[in-house]
């Protein structure tokens, strides 16, 4: 757990120093779990949301985007279930004073269980080599099945507890675990209670007349009230997906990890309309293909995982969660949920307008079921941001710092780095540099020795350096220098445009999937 720590200080601390992510209102002391992006985070970020984009909707023809907004009508959060239901069950340490959601305390005591399982199937895994038969050993190892069997339960009685309002049950079952405070150890716990998370505002001129509104807890209602606008004005026939990015506020109970639980965050989310009976169908087909995209990325498949919900929302018939493994954990990254037609309905009833889709095959309406998925955008730049942040050991004995980040998501692609500041070398940097910008985001370095402005390129991740020394004035060459490999090479500055381009277009990495 300390070494865990100390990789996330290093990542909190890496992405301040070098322009990734601020702490919101820091010349007033800051506030409670809200970041601003900074110079390079917000490219960071911009660029996972159009990696995301380009794959939901301009690689599907049957899915559009739409941007709806924040301020909605407040009756869209009581058809939707957020005024009855949007709660987290808050639990407080009387000796601490510390807030925790109950939940949270009692899935993170599972995880150590899992652990403990995925230890034993590793060291049998090392035992047995090749013979090894890991579904055998899951369901006949001692062990494994009574901590696996363990870990149902206890998540099985939390979910029940949760599902009847038995909250008293929920306390009984941290009690009975011995679940203490993780900073303090102390066991001395308040009752469990529901907390509603959304925050609420006011819409109008004066308070006598303000209508009470909310600050939307998740994107997902905007796409919902507009199907019938959308599947009208665009034609379009099920099964067909509305996408959507922007910005949520919840009110959290505990916002902790930096940005991997604010307050004010950003998500990615994909409406899917279905024919009912066909749900599950397009449920396992999303969970691939967005396992696909994951992965295309490059992050290694072995730090991601699914989660299958023991606990349903109410609006859902099947869910799971795509987790990363993040540096304090396996934690959720993305949701993919069966979502039925609960939503469409329940806009149905409380607007008294029809929410369906007219079938011209069989003459006949229908409201469609619905499959999300949802990602966290700044979950998704966290994941990405830490896995990449890497201390490594060169062949002299020196270290330096890199952040690998998948190229095609990096800042910036290239900086261009004169020998000297003089002879007319930075002359040419800047015409080389005049002539990339308008394909990729360039910078221009000429501080310090080359070895230190390569350094410092390491550290924001930006994949190409490229060196222009007097050579370079007599033969039109240059010295392109790849991050991850530190190799060298001498090409024509003609030939730059297309060698930056095949390493960090997204046609190339999405053609990966």
């Amino acid at each position: 757990m300390a070494k865990q720590d100390d990789i996330f200080k290093n990542v909190i601390s890496h992405a301040k120093e070098y322009g990734f992510i601020f702490p919101s209102s820091e010349i007033y002391d800051g506030l409670s779990a809200v970041y601003d992006y900074a110079q390079n985070g917000v490219e960071l970020k911009k660029n996972i949301r159009e990696y995301w984009w380009k794959s939901m909707v301009q690689m599907h023809e049957n899915i559009v985007g739409i941007d709806s907004s924040i301020f909605m009508h407040p009756t869209i959060w009581k058809a939707s279930g957020h005024v009855d239901a949007f709660n987290d069950p808050l639990i407080d340490n009387k000796d601490s004073k510390k807030r925790y959601r109950a939940d949270v305390l009692i899935e993170d005591y599972c995880e150590k269980i899992y652990q403990k399982a995925q230890k034993e199937i590793e060291k049998a895994s090392k035992r047995f080599g090749e013979s090894f038969n890991e579904e055998e050993f899951i369901t006949t190892n001692p062990r494994v099945v009574e901590y696996l069997s363990r870990k149902k339960a206890i998540l099985e009685r939390m979910a029940h507890g949760l599902d009847t309002g038995d909250l008293a049950d929920v306390k009984a079952l941290i009690e009975e675990l011995e679940i203490a405070d993780p900073d303090t150890g102390s066991r001395n716990w308040t009752e469990v209670r529901q907390f509603n998370l959304m925050f609420g505002t006011k819409l109008g001129a004066s308070a006598d007349t303000a209508m009470d509104l909310y600050l939307r807890p998740e994107t997902a209602q905007g796409i919902f009230v507009n199907f019938l606008n959308v599947q009208k004005t665009g034609r379009m026939k099920i099964p067909f997906g509305i996408a959507q990015t922007g910005k949520a506020f919840r009110n959290e109970i505990v916002a902790r990890q930096f940005i991997f639980r604010m307050r004010e965050f950003e998500q990615m989310e994909m409406q899917y309309f279905v024919k009912p009976g066909e749900e599950m169908k397009w449920y396992e087909y999303w969970k691939e293909t967005r396992q696909k995209w994951h992965l295309s990325l490059g992050m290694g498949a072995e730090n991601y995982r699914f989660h299958d919900h023991e606990k349903l929302a109410h609006y859902a018939n099947a869910a799971t969660d795509i987790e990363f493994n993040f540096p304090f954990g396996f934690k959720e990254l993305e949701g993919i949920h069966s979502r039925t037609d609960f939503d469409l309905k329940a806009h149905e009833q409380h607007s008294g307008k029809k929410l369906q889709f007219f079938d011209n095959e069989t003459n006949s309406s229908y409201v469609p079921y619905v499959v999300e998925t949802s990602v966290g955008l700044d979950r998704m730049f966290l994941a990405i941001f830490s896995k990449s942040l890497q201390e490594e050991t060169l062949e002299d004995g020196t270290t330096r710092t890199v952040l690998r980040l998948p190229s095609v998501l990096a800042p910036t692609k290239a900086a261009v780095l004169p020998l000297i500041k003089r002879d007319g070398l930075p002359e040419l940097a800047h015409e080389i540099i005049e002539e990339l910008k308008w394909d990729f985001n360039v910078a221009y370095d000429e501080k310090d020795a080359v070895g230190r402005r390569y350094r410092r390129q390491d550290a924001l991740g930006t994949p190409f350096c490229i060196t222009v020394d007097h050579q370079s004035l007599e033969d039109k060459t240059v010295t392109i220098r790849h991050r991850d490999s530190m190799k060298q090479d001498r090409v024509s500055i003609t030939d730059l445009k297309n060698i930056i381009n095949d390493e960090v277009s997204i046609r190339n990495w999405l053609r990966r999937m």
